[in-house]
């Protein structure tokens, strides 16, 4: 069982769980530069480079500028 940390609902593969990730409306990342919070999926392209999305803003890097604060995932 795969379960979201932030919302803390269920699913029966890690796969469903991604996908859930971003759209969970507590599971936004925060930039630490900017302040602004904004999906996972506007931060990256390829999924291994993340960015700020606001454009007059240069923060990168999760775990450096960017945070995802409370969310992330939890296997049982």
């Amino acid at each position: 069982m795969h379960t979201c940390r932030t919302c803390n609902q269920s699913f029966g593969s890690e796969l469903a769980l991604e996908l859930h990730r971003d759209k969970c409306a507590e599971g936004r990342l925060l930039c630490g530069l900017c302040g602004e919070r904004f999906r996972e999926a506007e931060a990256t392209e390829d999924g291994w480079h993340y960015a700020c999305p606001n454009e007059d803003c240069s923060g990168e890097g999760l775990t450096e500028d960017l945070l995802a604060g409370d969310a992330g995932t939890a296997t049982r």
